[in-house]
């Protein structure tokens, strides 16, 4: 048999089915989840050793390292788990993963997720169709990209089943004798061939039953040491892959997970070339069962697992500083967003005056980011750079995101026993939330307005041009003193921002008008006129935003007189129209 030209389109469709499931699963993934979820896995990872407890059991559940790992990636790459929090949950799926060696040994049977695969796809696409609400139309697709994706892993592994059948393979390994590198660098290249360190150790498990590493035990133990460690290195390459198609967050996850790997064997090799790590092997097994040909799996078993565990408590308490270690091997560039966890700490809820100031902190933050949403928004309209329309796009999921943990403490703090000054001051910050949030929405309106215009290969004149970047520069000083005055909390600094914001509707209406006129004078055509207006009104409405923020820390925005000042503000437009 041999590796002939189906065997590569099984690898590469294969491959592709496994990042179209993943890209499938992340992004419905976060839709679904909602607060309840984030909650939940904070909770049970809420210290290291939760985290690493629950990446151990749950891959032990089922029986692959590479399926936790890929779902972690994915829940970082949503937003749900923070960097650290999944390093602790990655040494975790190492130690789980041993499992499986164990039950080869005992019983010579392996779960096969991917056998289920169909049946996960069957029942996420009724969940679609019989689904009314949202919520459960993103389940049913999130279950539709995991079967994809084990669908996908399935055909990768059919199309290297060739390895399992080659004597050759059987030849090498028998060949490599005491020379640990190149049987370390076999269960690497096995192990990312056939996408399972799992599947890899069961190989050399089965191998080492039919005798094909002769009878010499001791001789065997010391070729599968460095075998299962590089097992284990191959087996980062799943969740390599899956980053591919993920943000800075999923990426540092993915290599925190082959960094973790690696120092392990780095660390081991010279132990392995001096015969201890065989040594305690033995010695190990020996304590329960006498080596032979009935025991030799088992003893295969034993080393997977002392190493994986062993490294796993090792560097647990390091998870800090592996943490910081993938981030300077994976930095930020210029496309990515740093998706910084929301810091609002509910231990803090029971001092409302300090959960109002952290609050407050979390809303400069947002109100920073909702800035540099709209300035990509607009320069992405100007420019055509793709990348200012994704970070736009990152932008506006991180503000959501703002939104709804900060409102979701903000009422959680009105239900403790507040001041008055905090009482009155609470709702006026979920307002400020909401503003920023719609904020977003129009950072959104605009890139859509720049896709449709770079689409269409419309151009703006000069005139236009010139007038939208007058716009923005004021737009852009009335943020930097919106922002400003969060910081203050001091209404004095409000006195400029509502200026620019009288000056911004003013500009509005001249613009349109001059712009009217050149549209009949056939300067521009109509089409690019409707853009050019409805781009200047989002702008305007932004400023309407930055003024209820304004009037929020002068103190005389309250709930029951917003929609009044709106209506006056909107009169104030009308007039100016007019004249």
């Amino acid at each position: 048999m041999g590796f002939d030209i189906q065997s590569v389109f099984m690898t590469i469709g294969g491959l592709s089915l496994f990042l179209f499931g993943m890209n499938m699963m992340t992004t419905n993934l976060k839709e679904y989840a909602g607060q309840k979820l984030r909650k939940i896995l904070r909770s049970i990872t809420s210290n290291p050793l939760a985290a690493f407890t629950t990446g151990a059991v749950a891959t032990a559940m089922v029986q692959s390292s590479s399926a936790t790992t890929v779902m972690i990636i994915g829940l970082v790459n949503a937003g749900l788990l923070n960097l650290r929090q999944a390093i602790c949950v990655i040494f975790g799926t190492n130690v789980g993963t041993t499992a499986t060696a164990w039950i080869v040994s005992f019983t010579g049977f392996k779960f096969k997720l991917s056998a289920y695969s169909l049946l996960i796809i069957a029942i996420g696409f009724f969940l679609q169709i019989i689904s009314k609400t949202q919520k459960k139309k993103a389940l049913g697709a999130i279950l539709i990209g995991f079967g994809i994706l084990f669908i996908g892993i399935d055909f990768m592994k059919d199309a290297f089943e060739v390895i399992r059948e080659t004597p050759q393979v059987q030849e090498i390994l028998i060949g490599i004798g005491n020379k640990a590198i190149l049987s370390l660098l076999a269960g690497m290249v096995i192990t990312m061939l056939v996408q399972s360190s799992s599947a890899a150790i069961a190989i050399m498990q089965i191998m080492a039953l039919k005798g094909a590493f002769g009878n010499d035990w001791y001789h065997v133990v010391d070729i599968a040491v460095p075998y299962v460690i590089g097992a284990c290195i191959g087996t980062t390459i799943t969740a390599q892959l899956a980053s591919l198609t993920t943000n800075l967050y999923g990426k540092r996850a993915a290599w925190s997970h082959s960094l973790f790997n690696i120092a392990g064997a780095v660390i081991t090799l010279p132990f392995i070339y001096m015969g201890v790590i065989s040594n305690i092997v033995i010695y190990v097994s020996e304590l329960w069962w006498q080596i032979g040909e009935n025991t030799i799996m088992l003893t295969i078993a034993v080393t997977n697992t002392l190493f994986n565990t062993f490294f796993a408590l090792l560097f647990l308490p390091f998870a800090g500083v592996i943490e910081r270690i993938v981030c300077k091997i994976v930095p930020a560039g210029k496309g990515d967003v740093a998706i910084v966890p929301v810091v609002l700490e509910e231990h803090l809820l029971g001092t409302p005056a300090l959960a109002l100031d952290q609050s407050r902190c979390e809303i400069i933050r947002m109100a920073k980011e909702a800035k540099h949403a709209v300035l990509n928004a607009v320069n992405f309209m100007f420019s055509g750079d793709k990348n200012q329309r994704k970070l736009a796009l990152k932008l506006e999921d991180l503000i959501d995101d703002f939104q709804h943990q900060i409102t979701a403490y903000l009422t959680k703090l009105s239900g403790q026993q507040l001041s008055d000054e905090v009482a009155k001051e609470t709702p006026v910050l979920l307002h400020t939330v909401n503003d920023l949030e719609r904020i977003g929405d129009h950072a959104i309106n605009i890139t859509e307005l720049a896709e449709r215009k770079l689409s269409e290969k419309l151009e703006f004149s000069e005139h236009a041009t010139q007038e939208t970047r007058e716009l923005i520069d004021e737009l852009d000083s009335m943020f930097d003193g919106i922002i400003k005055s969060l910081r203050t909390n001091n209404p004095a600094d409000t006195i400029e921002p509502l200026a620019s914001e009288k000056i911004i509707n003013k500009m509005q209406v001249d613009y349109r008008r001059k712009h009217v006129k050149r549209m009949t004078r056939g300067e521009c055509s109509p089409v690019t006129g409707i853009l050019y207006i409805d781009m200047i009104d989002n702008l305007e409405k932004i400023g309407d935003h930055l003024t209820n923020i304004a009037q929020a820390v002068q103190g005389g925005l309250m709930w029951d007189n917003i929609d009044e000042q709106e209506r006056e503000r909107g009169l104030e437009l009308n007039s100016m129209q007019k004249e």
